[in-house]
């Protein structure tokens, strides 16, 4: 990945419905080299979608939880199913495997604390879990979808390992 493919992940994660002319003119390209870059970072899974990004409290999804969550059983079958009855539930939006004492991490999206009690008892009456901690957000300051993409390495430069 090149210094102009940088500039084109940095500007669609901006704003993803920017004209192919646009764009191309913001990174220096002509349209058709530009719409082929585009396609090739979708084909090799580094732009992995387009979305529309919404206020959750605009739609009556008020308030965010940060779902600690501690297991007694590390089975790759009990991941499996606890993974797929997660990814399951609408109100999960992120969901982490973490390091150190929490085992998985959740963000949860719900309208308020009657609809959070609804998804801990369907969370806890479904799997025997070691320990449930609730944070709940009382603001969000920041929240960004867009990641800082590091500059290309300059021409001669080693790759790092992998």
């Amino acid at each position: 990945m090149d210094a102009i493919d940088r500039k084109i992940l940095s500007r669609l994660q901006k704003d993803a419905t920017i004209s192919i002319a646009a764009l191309a003119a913001e990174v220096g390209l002509s349209q058709t080299p530009c719409w082929k870059r585009v396609q090739r970072l979708q084909q090799q899974g580094v732009i992995l979608g387009t979305v529309a990004l919404v206020a959750p409290e605009r739609i009556g999804l008020g308030l965010t939880v940060f779902v600690e969550v501690e297991t007694a059983d590390h089975s790759g079958t009990w991941l499996e199913e606890f993974a797929g009855a997660i990814a399951a539930m609408p109100e999960v939006v992120a969901f982490y495997r973490m390091a150190g004492d929490v085992d998985y991490m959740l963000r949860v999206v719900v309208a308020d604390m009657a609809a959070y009690d609804a998804f801990y008892k369907a969370l806890v009456g479904r799997f025997a879990l070691k320990n449930v901690t609730s944070r709940f957000a009382m603001e969000r300051i920041k929240e960004t979808t867009a990641l800082a993409i590091p500059p290309a390495a300059p021409a001669g430069a080693l790759a790092p390992a992998s």
